[in-house]
This record gives structure tokens, sequence and C-alpha cells, in this order.
């Protein structure tokens, strides 16, 4: 960092003294939720909804909490390593002061939901962020977007404190996207067209689909930052190709988790190279959420399951070649116990005929945003599966074996996030350097530049969360809270990026010609799959309250 040594120690001190005041934030909110929600000791689930409000506020306080920390962690790192720069300082003091000036003042769990202190009978004390306000005013801000103006095209504003190998990684599939993915992605969207198939075999030759397989298994045996990475860059030329690897990461963490070996052997090598293409199948109609609720059968019939039932918001389902379709198999069930989950092969389906096989029909689900691979509702009715092909070869072991798939998956989807917060800012930041008014360009007005700063910093401290959640996961430590709060933030930075890079356009951000216009639709859906951000929010702080966890 640039400045005198009294400047850098200044900010360490102010960062420690942030991270320890929002951690006693932090635990104050959840005894005081905890006093609400609680019966005899136990939490009571009547009460958490009666108290969802104040609930998923605890998630949210938790959430900021952990970033200070994160971001902390990663200043150290850099300066460690001779890093640190005036840039990432800049950064860290727009995030923090923004940040706890929230927590005083209220924490925007969505555009129109604060969460105050008040809020819990709390009274929180104003702590370190009058000093962040003295140290991130418009000086600073105006500062910052000069450096953001040297960085238009670059995988990201800071120094983001990847090791080399991971930088290395980075640059490869920042350097595809840009060639093969981000000047076609917007023509795509509009036309409503699936990614082409030439395409996906590439990012099947260049491994996306086998990132984290063991190499035993025909991948390449890396870890999820590595996932984390190569989602976020692929996500930034356009979130279709960034979850192209979603379904693959997804049916591969089934099976490695709870397949059989003779299953790992037959499935994971051809999944890992492109030859399979998967789609998960676990939604339903009126189910959401809540997939111990789910109706789809599965009978066995001699060497074969049957299975009848109803299924929709499947993602690629027409282009699959394998569904991790989750049914019911044991029909006195009403509850998740009666689940199992199997490798549902099926004929791969084209434009005139999505649903070739017998007894299975669909029809494509119009969207807003997300299209390269489209959405479709499918049709059970006889549509018979091999016996040898539930998972793990034991039924009842369905919703287990998902959930142990969960932290994996919104671990990429915060990435995801983070791609399309970042292609945002870069779409508002080349807009307002090129657009000119009253005789400069509009990216001189603070109200435009300041929006951008903003931007910046919040994407770089959900950055360094989620590659924390991938670093502990990595670690073979349970991540659930930390994936769960990277995709919580995650999803809320990158619509605010969308949302005010079109603000940034002005009315041109409204015409579909411009790509803000597709950015904007496909950061939308970012808060709802993957586990919507009320669900995401509950989680969390059921968590919390359950193991009083303090970091």
């Amino acid at each position: 960092m640039d400045g005198s040594l009294g400047e850098a120690q200044t900010l360490a001190i102010l960062i420690e003294a942030t991270i320890g005041w929002a951690d006693g934030y932090r635990d104050r909110v959840r005894d005081a939720v905890r006093q609400r929600v609680t019966v005899a000791g136990k939490l009571d689930r009547v009460l958490m909804d009666a108290e969802q409000h104040r609930v998923h506020g605890l998630a949210w306080v938790a959430t900021y909490a952990e970033a200070f920390r994160q971001v902390g962690a990663w200043r150290g790192r850099l300066i460690a390593e001779g890093r640190f720069t005036e840039t990432e300082a800049l950064l860290i003091k727009v995030l923090f002061a923004e940040y706890a000036a929230q927590l005083v003042g209220g924490v925007p769990m969505n555009q129109g939901e604060i969460i105050r202190p008040s809020d819990f009978d709390i009274e929180l004390e104003p702590g370190p962020s009058a000093a962040w306000r003295a140290l991130a005013g418009q000086a600073e801000k105006t500062a910052l977007s000069a450096t953001l103006a040297h960085a238009l095209g670059a995988a990201s504003v800071e120094d983001s404190g990847l090791d080399e190998t991971h930088l290395m990684i980075r640059d490869q599939f920042h350097a595809f996207a840009e060639e093969k993915v981000a000047p076609y992605a917007h023509g795509w969207h509009l036309r409503d067209e699936l990614i082409p198939l030439p395409l996906v075999q590439e990012l099947g030759d260049l491994g996306v689909f086998g990132l984290t397989i063991p190499e035993a298994y025909g991948g390449s045996g890396l870890g999820k930052t590595a996932m984390c990475v190569v989602s976020e860059v692929l996500s930034r030329g356009y979130i279709g190709v960034g979850s192209l690897g979603t379904r693959s990461e997804i049916a591969a963490e089934l099976i490695l988790c709870g397949g059989t070996e003779a299953q790992k052997a037959e499935w994971l090598p051809k999944i890992a190279s492109a030859e399979v293409l998967p789609t998960a199948v676990f939604t339903e109609p009126n189910t959401g959420s809540d997939l111990g609720a789910l109706r789809t059968r599965a009978v066995r019939e001699g060497e074969d399951y049957v299975v009848t039932g109803a299924k929709t918001w499947i993602t690629h389902a027409a282009r699959a070649d394998v569904m991790t379709l989750l049914a019911r198999t044991d029909p006195a069930t009403d509850d998740y116990r009666g689940l199992s989950m199997f490798l549902a092969e099926k004929p791969r389906g084209d434009d005139d005929n999505a649903f070739p096989a017998e007894g299975m029909s669909g029809g494509e689900i119009g969207v807003l945003g997300y299209r390269g691979m489209k959405e479709y509702e499918i049709g059970f009715d006889g549509f018979r599966v091999k016996a040898a092909n539930l998972l793990g070869g034991q039924e009842g072991q369905g919703f287990k074996q998902l959930m142990a798939t969960f932290e994996s998956a919104r671990i990429q989807t915060a990435a995801r996030a983070v791609g399309v917060a970042q292609a945002a800012l870069e779409a508002g930041l080349s807009y307002a350097l090129n657009r000119r008014q009253f005789g400069t360009t509009i990216f001189s007005f603070p109200r435009v530049h300041n929006k951008l700063v903003q931007m910046a910093a919040e994407i770089m401290g959900v950055r360094q969360l989620t590659y924390f959640a991938a670093a502990e996961k990595d670690q073979d430590r349970r991540c659930d809270l930390e994936a769960g709060m990277a995709k919580l933030l995650a999803a809320r930075v990158a619509w605010a990026a969308a949302d005010n890079a079109l603000q940034i356009h002005g009315g041109n951000g409204f015409a579909l010609e411009y790509p803000i216009s597709r950015l904007l639709c496909d950061a939308r859906i970012l808060n709802i799959f993957e586990g919507a951000g009320e669900i995401q929010a509950q989680v969390i702080a059921r968590r919390l309250l359950e193991e009083g966890r303090n970091r």
C-alpha cells in the first residue's frame, strides 16, 4: 500500500476493530433471536416462521461479519506476499464504510426489506463506522474510480489473491470467454438459442466438466477453488456458459458421494469428457424448496423402475443424455425418507423433438433470462429406468445424497453471481466512459462513478467470501454455512450491480439491443435458484442458532 506506515497501521487496526465489533453485534443478535424462537432449549419451527424477519436478519448480520473477516484475511495474505496496493486499500475503505453504516442504520435483505438493530430490540453503537466514513469520502471514491477506468477488460479490478496455478486457470478461461463467449452471448439471448454444441464440446475438451472429478475417473482432480474461478470468468462472458458446468458438477458430486464403484467408473469419465451431458431433475410443481414433499413415483418392476409424475424447472433437459432424477420409491412415506436418486438415461432431444424417450414428454418454459440452456417441464408416464441405475444401489438414500451436493452447488452459484456482477460493472463502466453529456463523459459525474466504485467494492468482498467457502470445501471441512453466506450475498450484489449499470445506461439500458438488458434478467435468477434468498437465510440462521457458531 502506498503511503506512510502510520496509514497502513491505522487501516489494520480499524479492520480488526470492525471485525470484533461486527462479531459482537452478531452474537447479540443471535442471543436476542434465540430467546424468541426456542422452547425448552430447542428451536421451535412455528416460532421460527413467526419471527422470520428477525431470523433472516440474523443471517444477514452474520454474513456481513464473515465478509469483514475474509476481506481482512485477504488483505493480510496480500501484504505478506508484497501484493497489496492502493487499489485494494481503497476498495476495503469503501466496502467497510458502507457495510458498517448499514449494520448501524439497516441492512437491505432485498430492495424493500431492511433489518435494523431496533428490530432486535438492540441499540448498536456506531463503533468504527464514523472512522470508515472519514477514510472513504468523495476524494477516495474519485481516486478509486480512476483505477476502475484502467481496469476495463481485466478479470478483476483488484488482485484477487489467487495463487499462481489458479491465476493461470483464470487467465486461460478469461481469454477463452472474451474470444468465444462474450461476443456471441447477447445474440444467443435475443434469439433464445441453445449454446452451440461445438462450444459445449470445446469446453469439455478444455476440462470444464471434469474439473473436480478425480484423475482416476478422467477428470482434472482440481478443487472447488478452481471450479469457482472457471465458473466466475465464464459467467462473466455469459451465465449460460458458466452454468453448463453446474449440471456436471452436481451429477459428478452425487456419483462420487453416493454412487457404487461401477457407477463411478461408468459415468464419471463420460461426464468429464462431455460425452454425456447431465441434467438435474428434482423440482416439482407446487413443491418449490420443499423437496420432502415430492410426489413423482418410481416403482420396481423386474430389472427396471417405472417412473410416473411431473417435474419442472429442469435446465438443459432436452439436450441432456442422463438425468439425476429424484423420485419416491416408498409409497408409504410422505417426507424425505422415501426418496431415491436415479441416473436415468434418456436419448438426446433436438429442436423438432425435445423428448423422444418413451414414457416421457415435456415443453419449454419461456424465461426472462438465463436462456442458453433453456428451462423445461417434464411429465413421466411409464418411463423406465434400469434398476442398476439406482444411485448407490439402495433405496431411500436420495435426499441424503442430494444434501451432500448443496455446499458445492451454492459455492458455484456464488461464483456465477460474481461473474455476472463483474460483467455488469464492465458494461456500466464502458458505457460511462464513452457516453458524453454536457460536454464531458458521464463517468466524470460523482453519482455515476460512485455507483461503479460501490459495485467494485462489493464484488471484491463477496469474491473473497466465495473463495473462502471453496477453500473450506477443498480442506474437507463442513462449509454449508460459508457457502450459504456467499450465495446469499453474491445474489444481492449481482442484482444491484446489474440494476445500477442499467441506470447508468439511462433509456438505452431499457433497449434490448444493449447487453445490460440481458444482464439484468440473468442477475435476477440468482436469488431464486439453488435456494431462494429466503430459504438460504433460514438455513444460515438455523445453523447459527443451533450451534452458536462463533468465528
